[in-house]
């Protein structure tokens, strides 16, 4: 039969379907055949042929129909996966079913009333023909995943088949050992099969029908304090699931392992087809998905005795019931955390490949899913975090990481693109070594739109920050705590700033220091109190190395005495208010010298009209998303949480942290254009008198004068000299004692793990778009906008 008499027949089959008002029986093979057994249509086919307004009405008018539909194509599915899909006709009802199914679930999803239909065990309404066999019958949501989870391992349909001979050929699918049959080697699996298109093509498919199972989540409101776990995922990565292990490390295996190169030879995928990168982007969205766990709310909860994970030391705790997170917190050995990095390094770098050598790799599309699955390695296995901080191989990280953020910096589209490459680098940001990577010198020449610096890469990191906070859209303000805590978390580890990236810190103080932007809102002090403290940890535990940063101070020292004579009295509040409606963006580029940008770079570009994006739920302020530890003598970390706030005269941002009304204030300081936020003198002096300048006015102190004199002396313009005076100059015992080192470590809670289910949603939602699968259905997670 021809492609078109199939596809016709398929119409006939969908309209005869919406128009019968009458309960079509079950038993009637002839009629319900017609959508699976004799036609071969692709899965947009499906969707073309199954318009929305058709699945609706079947809802609404004849609901028993479209359960029975239901109920039936998950039969097949579960008939196929006992078989094992021996013939090509049965692998074609299989995938003509998934295609099916993957179609109407989301029209199940967004109608609260037909939610529980696949948790009901009534196999279809008016199934006929009194079969007996219900009293241990599954949910159809069970029976459904645990078929796409036996396909999964189907030999000859999605895995290499062992058996060679041809009397033998039938492979008993239930004694068979899925974890003979992994799709990639990696972790735990040395064997790497035969690459073969129509088992990627077959497993893709199947990887689709999964994650709509699972998009249940997308027709839920957020809900931060319910820790709402999908019932889904909760079943598919549960003991009930044999092929739970194999199918991880299947997932995980194919997307650290693939290579967009080509093999290695740029230009290469012009000649081949890249047939593995559907089914790379389908993993990581299956894995991110049923890696969706929310940590906070599970401190210990128990192992069901089923795990096959090495014994480990006694330090860790059982981890929990999703056998996926289970698995993935018990990697453990070096080689397999190797591949796991080079894996996501190699892929996160694609995209920065692609800007120097123009079309030489396939360019992935998948940053975001890979960001979150890195970040998910992280949260889950501690022993991974610290692999990478050990390795200079997090430098692979961050590189693309401060990438992706330049170049998204403008684009509202990408907001929330930048927040999760913020939260990555805040979470490295706690540990020392992520401070004392960052000063490898940065030799590989990305093409980015940041001015030309020769140092490290810590100059990289605050020379990009700057541009954010400088040039990115309003959206990213409640950002800008974040990234300085991060400079603050690193900067008592940076051992030699570059003239620019001085330069960029001291033009975000001038900025942040203005007096009308300190009265605007209620937080935007805070941006100071982290300034300063950044300048305090070089100047205290770095001195040596940063004549830079200590000669930008100095050349900007009127700024520090301004802050030390901000006035505090109302008409001079209220005067500083009036020169804000003339000046309304607090950091314009003046002041800061933007040298040539580099070679190949292209500014950031906003967001096309009419982009499509996804709302996110309110991030946690800084105060939720960190608890802060103090670094003592030996370099460990002292939780300060439960200690009493201590007043210091030093007056660090301890004393001096946002409050609980955070998020309250955030609205009121983004409203406060129209006037909601009054400063009193009262608010403005009980932080003046925090601010900790002490250090900074000591050093001025000392050496504005010697400066001074050498300049006279010799009719010096050239910063040279002064810079060789600086180098060898010390303050020993001239400065104040120093101050403890605050880190302010990164802290899961029940918000972000919100933050993270909307914005993982939102990304595979938008990712999806050939087919459509959720397209104009009434998500309720979060919602869609144009840009």
């Amino acid at each position: 039969m021809g492609s078109a008499d199939s596809k016709l027949n398929f119409r006939k089959a969908v309209i005869q379907l919406t128009t019968k008002t009458q309960p079509v029986e079950a038993t009637d093979d002839a009629f319900w055949d017609q959508f699976w057994a004799d036609t071969a249509t692709s899965v947009q086919d499906v969707f073309a042929l199954v318009p929305a307004a058709e699945i609706r009405a079947v809802r609404e008018e004849s609901p028993s129909n479209l359960a029975t539909l239901c109920y039936k194509a998950v039969e097949k599915l579960v008939q196929g996966a006992e078989s094992g899909c021996h013939s090509e006709k049965e692998r074609q009802i299989v995938l003509n079913c998934s295609r099916l199914l993957t179609r109407v679930l989301p029209y199940i999803f967004e109608d609260p009333d037909w939610r529980g239909f696949f948790w009901s065990t009534v196999p279809g309404a008016g199934r006929g023909g009194g079969e007996d066999d219900d009293e241990n019958a599954r949910p159809l949501a069970e029976s459904l995943l645990l078929a796409i989870a036996d396909l999964l391992f189907c030999p000859d349909f999605t895995v290499q088949s062992h058996r060679r001979s041809t009397v033998d050929s039938a492979e008993d699918i239930h004694s068979l050992d899925s974890c003979e049959y992994i799709w990639e080697a990696g972790v735990g699996f040395a064997h790497s099969p035969q690459p073969s298109y129509i088992h990627d093509m077959n497993r893709m498919e199947l990887l689709k029908l999964l994650v709509t199972c699972f998009s249940e989540a997308m027709y839920l409101p957020p809900a931060p304090d319910s820790g709402n776990t999908n019932p889904w995922v909760q079943f598919f990565c549960s003991a009930e699931n044999r092929h739970a292990l194999p199918l991880f490390t299947s997932l995980l295996n194919t997307v650290c392992a693939y290579d967009p190169v080509g093999y290695g030879i740029p230009y290469n995928h012009l000649i081949f087809s890249d047939y593995r990168e559907p089914l790379v982007e389908e993993a990581a969205q299956v894995l991110i998905v049923t890696l969706d766990h929310d940590s906070a709310t599970s401190t210990s909860p128990t192992v069901d005795g089923t795990t096959t994970g090495t014994a480990m030391d006694d330090a860790d705790p059982p981890g929990p019931e999703n056998l996926f997170v289970n698995y993935l917190s018990r990697i453990h050995r070096e080689e397999d955390f190797q591949f796991i990095l080079k894996g996501i390094a190699r892929l996160l770098s694609n995209p920065l490949v692609q800007t120097y050598l123009p079309n030489s790799t396939k360019k992935i599309q998948f940053h975001q899913e890979l960001l979150v699955l890195f970040w998910k390695l992280c949260d889950f296995n501690k022993k991974f975090l610290f692999f990478v901080l050990k390795s200079s191989d997090v430098l692979d990280i961050l590189v693309p990481i401060l990438y992706f953020l330049n170049d998204a910096r403008a684009d509202q589209s990408r907001v929330g693109l930048m927040h999760i490459g913020v939260f990555i680098l805040l979470l490295l940001s706690g540990e020392r070594n992520f401070g004392v990577r960052l000063n490898k010198p940065y030799s590989v020449r990305v093409p980015m739109d940041i001015p030309v610096f020769t140092g490290t890469h810590a100059d990289l990191l605050i020379v990009v920050f700057h541009k954010i906070i400088t040039s990115g859209h309003q959206r990213l303000q409640p950002l800008f705590d974040c990234l300085l805590t991060i400079v603050v978390n690193v900067s008592p580890y940076l051992k030699s700033l570059s003239m620019v990236a001085a330069n960029k810190l001291l033009h975000l103080l001038e900025a942040f220091s203005t007096t009308w932007f300190l009265f605007s809102a209620a937080q935007n002090h805070h941006l100071v109190f982290f300034l300063l403290e950044v300048f305090n940890n070089i100047i205290q535990y770095q001195f040596d190395g940063n004549s830079n940063l200590v000669y930008a101070i100095i050349r900007k020292r009127s700024v520090f005495h301004q802050l030390a004579n901000l006035p505090t009295d109302l008409p001079a509040i209220h005067k500083a208010l009036q020169r804000r409606r003339r000046a309304p963006e607090p950091l314009s580029r003046t002041g800061s010298q933007e040298g040539a940008s580099m070679e190949g770079s292209r500014p950031a570009a906003p967001a096309e009209p009419g982009t499509l994006k996804t709302s996110l739920v309110a991030t946690p302020g800084i105060d939720k998303l960190t608890e802060k530890s103090q670094v003592s003598e030996d370099g460990t970390l002292r939780s300060l949480e439960s200690a009493p706030q201590q007043n210091s005269a030093e007056g660090s941002p301890a004393a001096e942290e946002p409050s609980q009304v955070w998020r309250e204030q955030r609205r009121l300081s983004n409203a406060s254009a129209s006037g909601q936020w009054n400063p009193t003198s009262e608010w403005v002096l009980s932080w003046k008198s925090k601010l900790p300048l002490q250090t900074i006015m000591r050093l001025l102190q000392v050496l504005v004068p010697q400066v001074e004199k050498i300049c006279i002396d010799k009719g010096l313009t050239d910063e040279s000299e002064i810079l060789r005076f600086l180098q060898h100059g010390t303050l020993v015992g001239l400065l104040p004692v120093p101050h403890p080192i605050l880190i302010r470590k990164y802290q899961a809670n029940s918000g972000t793990a919100m933050w993270f289910r909307t914005y993982m949603w939102g990304v595979i939602y938008l990712r999806n778009v050939d087919p459509p699968v959720w397209y104009d259905t009434d998500v309720k997670l979060f919602e869609i906008q144009r840009v």
